[in-house]
């Protein structure tokens, strides 16, 4: 067995090449997930612009005053809800 342990490099040489294949495919496991995170926020980000606009456009279609002021306040509130979220969420991407 001592023969096979200094042909191979040794079982020392051998760990930190496993080590160093599973450091590499962690790392790749990180990308991808950053990248998936990311996707996922910019699709939360452009749904919630999507709501705010469709809440600016139903303010701008009542004829009543009260609804359109609280159907555009509700518009601002979600555009304000997805800037601070999706800019945490990308903070926390980085």
């Amino acid at each position: 067995m001592d023969t096979q342990t200094k042909t191979n490099g040794g079982p020392t040489q051998e760990f930190e090449a496993t080590a160093e294949r599973l450091r590499e495919l962690n790392e790749r496991i990180i990308e991808s997930s950053r990248k998936a995170g990311q996707s996922y926020v910019d699709a939360y980000e452009k749904t919630l612009n999507s709501v705010a606009d469709f809440q600016d456009r139903i303010g701008k279609a009542s004829q009543v005053e009260w609804i359109s002021t609280l159907a555009q306040a509700q518009a601002d509130f979600t555009r304000n809800w997805a800037e601070a979220y999706t800019g945490a969420a990308r903070n926390v991407l980085k």
